[in-house]
């Protein structure tokens, strides 16, 4: 008998090390491309902050879903007014930031004040323009009051540029993200990894993962072994001339869906040549655009000749109005006094599509007589040279925020594009609540744009997702730019 209580015990063991191993994993490893310059999206415009961190560590009043709806978040329930000017929002009770402070009212008037502020840093401040004020009835319902009806407020609301943060820890943000989503931030190690951890205290539903971590890896050529080795096991962006090798593979899910991301060749509008439309026009019609999506996006991205996505209600399809035709390009030129051509630069951030596009646009121009140096840029350094400080000839940038055919109204946006008459429609577009008369604005606005040549329109980026076949919740499309972890979880 002395033998029998040992048996046993390790029959224990064995059984309990089996029900142990049948538990489906907690934590996460995803490859993402561009490392974040900080980590407050209320202050940048990299949309790889908010792939870091929207829905994740912030929240806002209102969250994009994954079919682009408009869904509660911070605010349970909202009313609206018969005139369209006030948002009464009724907000979540029992709410605490990561640093252990309770959420009131006080950080909505916060947040939202700040952010309109004539300081702001916020990148997407038009979000803001209509309210008038912003009111704290009591510690759970904010009220919001509007100068002008504004069709899509309850979207802005929930962009990652205005989510809700605590003026308390609002000063450090960027190094130390302090939101209450259901994930808080660990650590960073630069140029290597982001890790993410559970947040006990989670007011919402409980999040599967305990653990993830955001693996930088810019180079396409490491993401292939890093899948395969298993070092990461979901790349939601995965360069797309290089999914074919894992899409066979039974270990995997290979996933094709689109984005917001309107990819184009930007230009200097406020240098010359760029300031001559001619010029923007000859640039367009140099383009073969089904060469660079053959190129630069292992021809899954969709054609587009304005600011628009396909996947949109309003969507013009205007791909004809520059059809590649080198000699009208040059004749052009020619009308411009450029018949001899000119040199110019091209910076190109890290992104493959941009790199490889990049040297494919080259060639192109190049045989109409425009001959471009080609400047590779971190992606730091393109923020603050191209996008802030507007210093470069021509890039090559995917626009990822939704519905954001706005920017080229903007006095001091990085393309330096100035029409009044484009103005015009999206001032309108803006106290129109009425879809059907916002969809024909979005029309307007597309075809000045299309005439006008600003950029040049090449495609809508493709987000090719692969990620391992027992893992679910990752979304197919991104509607905004998110890495949304809040349904993820392993199946065994």
């Amino acid at each position: 008998m002395k033998f029998i209580v040992p048996v046993l015990a390790a029959a224990a063991i064995a059984l309990a090390s089996g029900t142990a191993l049948a538990q489906p994993r907690t934590d996460l490893v995803l490859g993402v491309v561009l490392e974040p310059p900080h980590l407050d999206p209320t202050a940048g415009a990299a949309a790889a902050i908010d792939e870091i961190v929207y829905a994740n560590v912030f929240e806002g009043l209102t969250r994009i879903g994954p079919s682009g709806e408009v869904l509660p978040a911070l605010s349970e329930s909202w009313e609206i007014s018969d005139d369209g000017l006030t948002y009464t929002f009724k907000l979540h009770e029992g709410v605490t930031f990561h640093d252990g402070a309770p959420f009131t009212s006080a950080d909505v008037v916060f947040s939202l004040d700040r952010a309109r502020a004539e300081d702001s840093t916020n990148a997407q401040k038009g979000l803001f323009a209509a309210i008038e004020s912003v009111e704290a009835t009591d510690p759970a319902t904010v009220t919001v009051t509007l100068s002008r009806p504004q069709g899509g407020f309850l979207y802005n609301m929930g962009w990652g540029d205005a989510v809700i943060v605590s003026e308390a820890s609002a000063g450090t943000n960027t190094e130390n993200p302090v939101g209450t989503g259901p994930f808080r931030f660990e650590s960073w190690a630069r140029g290597s990894s982001i890790v993410l951890v559970k947040n006990p205290d989670y007011w919402g539903d409980e999040v599967a993962l305990e653990r993830a971590e955001f693996r930088i890896i810019p180079d396409a050529a490491a993401a292939v072994p890093a899948m395969l080795s298993g070092d990461i096991q979901a790349f939601p962006m995965f360069p797309p001339d290089a999914y074919e090798q894992v899409q066979g593979d039974p270990r995997f899910e290979v996933v094709i869906g689109s984005t917001e991301g309107e990819t184009l060749l930007s230009m200097n509008n406020g240098r010359e040549p760029f300031d001559n439309v001619e010029v923007r026009r000859a640039i367009s019609y140099a383009v073969n655009r089904d060469e660079v999506i053959a190129g630069a996006s292992n021809g899954l991205g969709t054609p587009i000749g304005s600011h628009f996505s396909p996947a949109n209600a309003a969507y013009v399809d205007l791909t004809g109005t520059y059809p590649y035709d080198p000699e009208r390009a040059k004749e052009l030129l020619a009308e411009a006094g450029l018949a001899d051509g000119f040199s110019a630069t091209i910076k190109l951030p890290p992104p493959p599509y941009a790199r490889q596009g990049g040297e494919i646009i080259a060639a192109q121009l190049r045989q109409v007589g425009i001959n471009l140096e080609i400047q590779p840029v971190e992606w730091a350094d393109w923020l603050s040279t191209v996008f802030t400080d507007k210093d470069y000839d021509l890039t090559i940038i995917s626009h990822t925020e939704p519905n954001d055919i706005d920017i080229y109204s903007r006095p001091d946006y990085y393309f330096d594009y100035q029409n009044p008459a484009f103005n015009e429609v999206i001032a309108e577009l803006d106290v129109t609540a009425d879809e059907a008369q916002r969809n024909e604005l979005y029309g307007q606005a597309q075809e000045i744009l299309a005439e006008d040549a600003p950029v040049v329109f090449l495609f809508q980026l493709p987000k090719v997702g692969v990620w391992d076949a027992k893992l679910e919740g990752l979304w197919e499309n991104m509607p905004v730019q998110a890495n949304d972890l809040t349904k993820v979880h392993w199946t065994e």
